[in-house]
Formats: C-alpha cells, sequence, structure tokens
C-alpha cells in the first residue's frame, strides 16, 4: 500500500475563457435598483442558479478586523437590500460597532457579479414580522432556538434548544419574531455590476452616489 498523497488540484490550473455576453453603457438601466432586478430576476430564470438571493456581506468589528459570510436578500428597493439575522450574531455585534458592510451576488454561471456597498440600518419592526410571519414554521422555531454565533458544546446542545423551543409554542401555537432578530438594510453609495468577458478584459459599470445624484463610471478589469 503506498504512502503518497492523492493529486491535489492545483487552483493555478483553473483557465475560464467567459464569453456569455457583453455590460456596455447603451445597455444598462438607468438606476441601479433597476439594473439589479433585471440581472436578478435573469438569474432566477436560469436553472444553473440554484439560490439566485445568496450573496455574501462582509463587516467589520470593532478593532477593524474583517469578516464575510452569505446570507440571502430578502427584498431590495430604492432604499436598499435587506437581509435578516440574530441582533446578536457575530455580524449583528460587528454592524452594532461598524454600521456599515459591503455584499456581492456572485451569479457565476451567467459569470456575472453585482457588488454593492454603504451604510447599514435596522428595519422597522413592522417589516420584520411581517417577513418572519411568512417564514415556514421550521424557521420561525430555530430562530428562537439557536443563540447565532455562540460556542456550543456539541449538536446536541441545539437540538436540546430547538426542544425546548417546540414545547414553549406548541405544534400549533403562533411564533413571534423573536426580539433579538430582524432586518438589516444595506444602504448603496456604490452598486457595481462585472460582466465576465474574454481575456479577463470584463467589464465594469457602476453607479456611484454623488450628493443627491448617481454617476455611472466604467472601471478597468
Amino acid at each position: 500500500m503506498s504512502d503518497s498523497l492523492p493529486p491535489r488540484a492545483d487552483p493555478r490550473a483553473v483557465v475560464s475563457s467567459y464569453v456569455s455576453g457583453e455590460l456596455t453603457e447603451s445597455g444598462l438601466a438607468p438606476t441601479w435598483l433597476e439594473q439589479l432586478q433585471n440581472w436578478y430576476d435573469e438569474a432566477a430564470a436560469d436553472p444553473r442558479i440554484g439560490e439566485p438571493n445568496a450573496m455574501q456581506v462582509a463587516t467589520v468589528d470593532a478593532a477593524g478586523q474583517p469578516d464575510v459570510r452569505t446570507v440571502l436578500a430578502r427584498g431590495f428597493d430604492a432604499d436598499g437590500v435587506v437581509f435578516y439575522t440574530n441582533y446578536e450574531s457575530a455580524k449583528g455585534r460587528q454592524l452594532a460597532a461598524v454600521p456599515a458592510a459591503a455584499a456581492v451576488f456572485a451569479w457565476l454561471p451567467a459569470e456575472r457579479q453585482a457588488r454593492l456597498r454603504g451604510p447599514v440600518e435596522r428595519v422597522s419592526r413592522a417589516e420584520t414580522e411581517a417577513y418572519f410571519a411568512g417564514r415556514p414554521r421550521g424557521s420561525q422555531l430555530a430562530a428562537w432556538a439557536s443563540p447565532q454565533s455562540r460556542i456550543l458544546s456539541g449538536r446536541a446542545e441545539l437540538d436540546g434548544l430547538l426542544a425546548e423551543t417546540e414545547q414553549r409554542f406548541g405544534p400549533t401555537g403562533p411564533v413571534p419574531a423573536p426580539p433579538g432578530w430582524g432586518g438589516y438594510r444595506i444602504r448603496p453609495i456604490e452598486v457595481e455590476f462585472w460582466q465576465g468577458r474574454q481575456f479577463r478584459l470584463h467589464d465594469r459599470l457602476r453607479f456611484r452616489r454623488d450628493g443627491d445624484r448617481w454617476v455611472v463610471e466604467r472601471l478597468a478589469p
């Protein structure tokens, strides 16, 4: 029996040529919101993209150390992009210390990305409760049961917390939104749309807030 290790995948060997499309100033929607909605609709209709609303959200803590994770966007409008989480999670604590974030939708099969960044604020309690009421019951119970980002002794502890929560609310009783759980809205000051192009000469068009208006700029790839 050989003691040699199997060959490892080498990221340097991965070479892709992006040929799916282009992004031109003339083809860009008038606003970042319309452009994001257009690309989101196309991603949602693409069977290769399993969760078109998945986005990576980056935050920093009070010491300036960065953190990033994938969350699900649950709405976007002219005011920004909304996601939900436990306020006492790592990202919740970081946003309390530094209320700003960056996010990216990576629709890789379509060779597209949409990036945004800006200040972050909590959504209204009414908005949180309206969203929470439409969640599956299992997800509602999980929001109460999980002390998100806290250290656990093992899976059994989490299962025990869920069992306690199920007993508390019963099999059919209403499950309100936990007081320590809710939504955040990223209010973008910049939104960049990236379309992969051949030989790494990608198209990058950015909406940037300049006072009370938005300007569109092409960035070098």
